[in-house]
């Protein structure tokens, strides 16, 4: 049985808040796509997303101070400032192919376009899903929440 005061606090601890936070907000992800598809100037993202330039400003400023872009001058002019994603925002991308898989499934109940595919094969990639260790897809019946310290000691008795 579930020991419901047990998992809330596991919850608390859960990083799926803070990283709301962050980035959980429609334009934020949208700029995000852009900069996934080469947008790097200010002017870029505001002409192609028609976001008001104060709300593009602001959220451009929140993704560089939580290290998600980086803000630099454009090596081709000086005083251009190119944004370009981080090692920490690239990390972001199976997070946006996710979202969209899910609203094409879900909301426009149909694949939409441009279609991603992988430059070797030309072929659209894969469902992004849960994966075990050994590579196997998870499905939700297949996973349950636990306390890390009772991971490290499995681990431990592993060892």
């Amino acid at each position: 049985m579930l020991d419901i005061d047990r998992h809330r606090e596991m919850l608390r601890q859960c990083s799926i808040a803070a990283a709301l936070d962050t980035v959980g907000e429609r334009w934020s992800f949208l700029i995000l796509r852009g900069a996934f598809n080469g947008l790097k100037h200010f002017e870029e993202f505001q002409s192609t997303l028609g976001i008001a330039r104060n709300i593009l400003s602001n959220r451009l400023a929140r993704l560089v101070e939580h290290g998600i872009l980086e803000r630099e001058p454009d090596p081709a002019d000086r005083r251009r400032i190119s944004y370009r994603l981080t090692e920490k925002g690239r990390d972001l991308l199976p997070v946006l192919l996710s979202l969209r898989q899910w609203g094409e499934k879900w909301i426009n109940c149909r694949p939409s376009n441009p279609v991603l595919v992988d430059r070797v094969t030309r072929q659209p990639i894969a469902e992004m899903a849960p994966r075990s260790a050994d590579g196997r897809i998870l499905k939700l019946g297949d996973m349950e929440w636990i306390d890390r310290s009772e991971l490290d000691g499995l681990a431990n008795q592993a060892a």
